[in-house]
């Protein structure tokens, strides 16, 4: 199993006040008492908007050609991709694909088998809303252009600007993965800049060998690594490290404005040179710069050498949260044995029962795994807003994109009608893909019930 397994106690259940209310009225009231716990004191809930009117049952702002993620129902797919671009020089940029494919017994599929099922494709517009080509062209799967990078695949090639738009300073870059039996489809879009690049543009985190694009914002303790380019580029930056324990993301019914973000403490400063191999030995948000004064660089959040996954007890408190009273999470963290606190908590959900308490554990938390793997930003995946409707609703069954907001459709779940999660990007030093949830109260009857199917253990993997 990818989580702590725990050593589950048989505990005796004492009856209390509480246990005559429902499940259901126990959860509502736990949520709405954390939703409250978040707001200032002084600041009073702002009322939900009218259902009639903003309801979030509809996609939102759908682009022309709204990029998705593969059927991962039957067959061989693709499950996840994220993508980044290079520049080589004004005129060309090297494009890198991350991705996840899936053969149809769930095993992990290796370049040869991606090449032999799937073709990939690419077209190039000015914007979202312009369907004009720019250009466009095939991806030929073999040599340097796909390899397996650890439990996923690297697919990188470059693409021009149009040699007639020397004027083109941006454009989007939609990148088409088709399955060649079923023709399924899977999409990704990335904008480009071709003048005014950020030093993210010219500069990616890379293995200790500067081989390997790594396309995450995380790095473990003590690795070793470097920031590199495409020319082999020898650039001083400068790093200041921020100790800093960042909130995770309040309920989605949530509609008070946010508190305004507290300043950050620089903890110490480092420099480093590009392209040389270097080590972060402490825990924290990383930020390097051209110079002191820059508007934008490279932030790396730096975790344990277990990180994606949660492994010590007091971290694996937290992420429960998201299906927890304030007073459980309250229990858990000041107990003296909180691994012991830990294991009373989930078995008392699952009313005794060690298998579907080990069950619901693994599923809770390979989630968490996942959601510090895919979303982490200036701080850890699971405390995202994405990260927090991933844990609790799984990945979504379609996205929608353009470029200032994301949109998660789910509508494969029993008993759920199709419902959606808007995410807004907002601006962000640290990190270019910062996104935001919407909140509405109207969440409530999706949610309430999703979260009480975690806390029994009717949750199905």
């Amino acid at each position: 199993m990818r989580t702590l397994l725990y050593c589950l106690t048989i505990l005796s259940l004492s009856a209390c006040g509480s246990a005559k209310k429902t499940q259901q009225q126990r959860i509502n009231t736990a949520y709405e008492a954390r939703t409250e716990a978040t707001r200032p004191a002084t600041q009073q809930p702002r009322q939900s908007p009218s259902a009639a009117s903003t309801a979030p049952t509809r996609p939102v702002d759908v682009p022309a050609a709204a990029p998705t993620v593969a059927d991962r129902s039957s067959g061989w797919s693709v499950t996840s991709i994220k993508g980044k671009f290079l520049a080589i020089d004004s005129t060309t940029l090297r494009i890198i694909l991350d991705m996840t494919a899936q053969m149809p017994e769930g095993g992990q599929v290796n370049p040869a088998q991606f090449a032999e099922h799937f073709q990939v494709a690419y077209v190039m517009y000015p914007d979202y809303n312009n369907r004009e080509r720019l250009g466009y062209g095939n991806i030929a799967l073999d040599g340097p252009a796909i390899r397996k990078q650890g439990n996923h695949l690297t697919i990188s090639f470059d693409v021009k600007r149009p040699a007639n738009r020397t004027d083109l300073a941006s454009a989007v870059l939609l990148t088409e993965v088709t399955e060649i039996t079923s023709g399924t489809k899977a999409r990704n879009d990335l904008p480009l800049r071709f003048r005014g690049l950020r030093l993210s543009d010219r500069f990616a985190l890379t293995n200790a060998t500067g081989q390997e694009v790594e396309l995450r914002n995380y790095v473990n303790a003590g690795d070793t690594i470097r920031l590199s380019d495409l020319a082999n580029t020898a650039k001083r930056l400068y790093g200041v490290r921020y100790r800093h324990d960042f909130e995770a993301a309040s309920s989605p019914m949530n509609t008070s404005p946010r508190p305004t973000p507290k300043s950050l403490v620089v903890d110490s400063t480092l420099t480093i040179t590009t392209n040389q191999p270097f080590v972060l030995p402490k825990e924290g948000l990383y930020y390097f710069t051209e110079d002191t004064t820059a508007e934008n660089g490279i932030g790396l959040v730096v975790a344990d050498n277990r990180f994606p996954k949660l492994t010590r007890p007091e971290k694996l408190v937290k992420p429960v949260l998201y299906m927890s009273t304030s007073s459980e999470i309250n229990e858990m963290s000041q107990a003296q044995d909180v691994k012991k606190a830990l294991d009373r908590y989930w078995l008392s959900l699952m009313a005794g029962n060690e298998e579907t308490a080990r069950r619901t554990i693994k599923a809770y938390y390979d989630r968490v795994e996942d959601a510090n793997r895919l979303f982490t930003s200036y701080k850890e995946g699971w405390k995202t807003d994405k990260g927090m409707i991933y844990i609790v609703l799984g990945p979504p069954d379609r996205i929608q994109r353009n470029r200032e907001r994301e949109v998660w459709v789910y509508n494969r779940r029993p008993n759920v009608s199709e419902i959606n999660f808007t995410f807004t990007k907002k601006s962000n030093q640290f990190v270019e893909d910062h996104y935001e949830l919407v909140r509405f109260m109207e969440y409530q009857p999706v949610w309430y019930p999703i979260v009480e199917a975690w806390r029994t253990g009717a949750i199905r993997e």
